[in-house]
């Protein structure tokens, strides 16, 4: 479920050693899925640590950027944001983050469904799962917490994944109000076939000239497919018979 370490470090070193990409992009829970033979949650993050530790002759770790996610929904607390983070900064072998995100809203949201469906059901929001227990975390409590990082020196900034208009310019108006550091980014899907993101208020929000939040995209290859690796074998069979492919 996880290419080997020297995959990994194959990776990291053509990508930025060689080519100056200076962003790495990871999350506590990462690899998905985790739990298998090969990996599990966090592993990820801990080889990014091991790399930077090998290669700290190569590569300094004020030269890379790295942005990392605290695991979304009902686990964002003001309680989790801390305890969580510090996790990361173990595993990475690091003393700060530079962009510390939220995976996915810590409310409902369609979008948090990884753009499958956005349209908005309230019944899904008025769901016990949601509401029991004096409902999501606020955004107040957020920017705070995200505030306390920063003031610790734990975090340079914070950012949101998988959100929308609502929740991006939410957080930002929040921080504003309470005098906070407002996010600095917001990360979602886009490519060249995936545009959702220009047309669902994100960019609007986004801009310089609204709240002016960094726009991070992932799948920009469309999980593979826009290399042309699957024009002739296809990224998965159907298996109608019930048996695995």
């Amino acid at each position: 479920n996880a290419p080997d370490e020297k995959n990994c470090y194959d990776f990291l070193d053509l990508a930025i050693l060689k080519h100056g990409v200076n962003l790495l992009d990871t999350a506590e829970q990462y690899p998905i899925p985790s739990g298998g033979a090969k990996a599990k949650e966090g592993d990820s993050e801990r080889l990014i640590g091991k790399w930077l530790n090998d290669r700290k002759g190569s590569v300094k770790r004020e030269n890379v950027v790295i942005a990392t996610k605290i695991t979304g929904g009902k686990n964002i607390t003001p309680k989790n944001i801390k305890q969580d983070c510090i996790g990361s900064l173990k595993r990475l072998g690091t003393d700060y983050i530079d962009v510390y995100q939220m995976h996915w809203p810590q409310r409902y949201s369609p979008q948090s469904n990884w753009g499958q469906s956005l349209s908005y059901s309230i019944e899904s929001d008025a769901d016990p799962y949601w509401r029991a227990g004096g409902g999501p975390t606020s955004f107040e409590d957020i920017c705070l917490a995200m505030e306390n990082l920063i003031q610790e020196g734990k975090i340079r900034g914070w950012g949101l994944c998988n959100d929308n208009a609502y929740g991006l310019t939410a957080c930002t108006r929040t921080a504003k109000a309470l005098g906070v550091t407002p996010p600095c980014s917001i990360q979602g899907d886009f490519s060249m076939i995936d545009r959702k993101s220009e047309e669902n208020g994100v960019a609007e929000a986004a801009s310089p000239f609204n709240e002016n939040v960094g726009f991070m995209s992932y799948n920009a290859l469309a999980g593979g497919m826009l290399t042309g690796k699957y024009n002739e074998v296809p990224a998965a069979l159907d298996d109608t018979s019930g048996n695995k492919v």
